[in-house]
């Protein structure tokens, strides 16, 4: 038996006190007292239990919001389009003038049965991310394969700026080839600008230095003094932003009614593509999920005489670690710099032009070290022999005469 029907039979059958029995079972008089009431005017319903749930909700979002909020999310999703939350928030701001949280969309999604849980995938926050500071200061390049419509084999290529994410150039092709790719970056260069570096796998048409010799690519960066870097091999991560494009794409190109049967009507959905992408969807990992373009017009754009970062002073301030090192990223690289134990657990400000840098006690203004990075190395030695520092000789006393 419940203790809510102890207590009714207490007071109503046994005729004892309200009071008595709140003392008896340890609840208050109060409740008592509205139990008796509800029992008065509802009977055994009394003893089931009620929701919790409040009868009016002031921050609960309108009826047509959340028909819009399912309505977007089919949409979207049939066009091949993100569709998770944020996105739908983008789209519910800039084109409706609805602005909810992430949380309230996704809660309707799930009540809606629209999402499905994946509790194995990997957390966000254990990626360690990275991305150029300014336009054109590094752009990516990768080929993928895809299949028309009437079975023929096709290779599409795309240059992708790091910064913002902004596509140069998209093109397709029935396989690209060194002289392709060339023609691809000058096309993109043409139209924005010499980068200050580019960063791709080690394929053949990128780069030869695994079979001896420079290919036209690899020529025309030298030519045009850019940095030309090359992830290592069998590890895609380090060209992730490009990666992550490519199944953006794919995804996009399989929801479409018709599908392509040419290279032309390839190429025609690729620009479609293209303009959607750059101008008009919402990129949950730039600022404020800007587009592409907006982010890529927002600052100057680097140049070869000016990478990686425009020639920019940047301060830092940091804390030595109890080794004696500090820590810089450079060019996507994280680099350790050599302080040296004496100073460990000091907070200093790091003065940071292009490779030149400079660590300052933050409390005295003391210079610590200046130093010009390698960045081909890891670890920037201190410099000094290995060991404890040397101890300074105590005075003693001359000899009473």
């Amino acid at each position: 038996m419940s203790k809510s029907r102890l207590v009714i039979t207490a007071v109503v059958t046994e005729g004892r006190s309200q009071g008595e029995v709140a003392r008896a079972y340890g609840v208050s008089q109060g409740w008592v007292s509205r139990l008796v009431a509800r029992y008065q005017a509802e009977g055994e319903a009394a003893f089931e239990p009620r929701s919790r749930r409040p009868k009016t909700s002031p921050g609960a979002i309108s009826d047509q919001a959340a028909e819009l909020i399912i309505r977007l999310r089919k949409e979207l999703a049939g066009q091949g389009l993100d569709a998770g939350p944020h996105t739908i928030c983008w789209h519910l701001e800039h084109h409706h003038q609805v602005r909810v949280s992430a949380a309230t969309v996704s809660r309707h999604l799930t009540r809606a049965g629209l999402v499905t849980p994946d509790p194995a995938k990997r957390p966000r926050s254990s990626y360690l991310r990275f991305a150029a500071e300014q336009p054109n200061e590094c752009w990516q390049s990768d080929f993928t394969h895809y299949r028309l419509a009437g079975g023929t084999d096709t290779e599409i290529i795309c240059w992708l700026d790091d910064h913002s994410r902004y596509v140069l150039r998209l093109t397709a092709h029935i396989r690209v080839t060194g002289p392709i790719v060339l023609a691809a970056f000058k096309a993109a260069c043409a139209a924005h600008g010499v980068p200050a570096s580019t960063l791709t796998d080690n394929g053949t048409v990128y780069t030869a230095r695994f079979v001896g010799g420079r290919n036209g690519l690899e020529h025309e960066l030298r030519r045009l003094k850019v940095k030309q870097k090359n992830g290592k091999p069998n590890h895609p991560q380090t060209q992730g932003k490009i990666e992550r494009f490519w199944q953006t794409l794919k995804k996009w190109l399989t929801a479409q009614p018709d599908q392509p049967a040419t290279i032309a009507q390839l190429q025609a959905l690729l620009d479609t593509f293209t303009s959607y992408y750059n101008n008009h969807r919402p990129h949950r990992s730039l600022p404020h999920r800007a587009t592409p373009a907006t982010t890529y017009t927002a600052r100057p754009k680097a140049t070869p005489a000016t990478q990686p970062a425009g020639g920019h002073d940047r301060v830092r301030a940091d804390r030595v670690d109890a080794d004696g090192k500090l820590t810089l990223r450079y060019s996507g690289r994280l680099h350790h710099i050599g302080i040296g134990r004496t100073h460990a657990r000091t907070r200093v400000l790091m003065l940071v032009h292009d490779l030149d840098i400079r660590v300052i006690n933050a409390a005295t203004g003391e210079l610590l070290r200046e130093l010009t990075l390698n960045p081909d190395r890891d670890y920037q030695p201190t410099g000094r022999p290995p060991g404890p520092p040397p101890r300074t000789p105590r005075k003693t006393r001359d000899p009473e005469p």
